[in-house]
């Protein structure tokens, strides 16, 4: 299951998970984020139950994309226990981003 993430359900849903949280920082007109979308779907029926993967777009939520300093999108956040632990940007092969997951399990 594929998760959004706002502003509004940040905290409750990524800061407060007890699994670690993949959060794909896009927007609607970016090209390399559609490109990944389909990856991020696929690898968030994957992981179900073991990293709840989801989407955060970075107009709606500006607070969150300044806050996390995402100057480039796509940005892929890994969250665990409220941090941020890990910071990927730009497109890449569905195996490049499955790795970087697996090291967080």
């Amino acid at each position: 299951m594929e998760y959004k993430f706002t502003t509004a359900n940040f905290e409750e849903e990524v800061l407060n998970s007890d699994l670690p949280v993949l959060v794909d920082f896009y927007a609607d007109w970016c090209g390399p984020c559609k490109m990944m979308a389909p990856i991020v779907e696929k690898l968030a029926e994957e992981y179900d139950g073991k990293i709840k993967v989801g989407k955060c777009n970075t107009d709606d939520n500006m607070p969150l994309t300044q806050k996390y300093r995402v100057a480039s999108i796509p940005t892929f956040i890994i969250f665990k226990g409220g941090e941020a632990v890990a910071t990927y940007m730009g497109a890449m092969p569905a195996d490049d981003l499955r790795d970087k997951l697996d090291a967080q399990l």
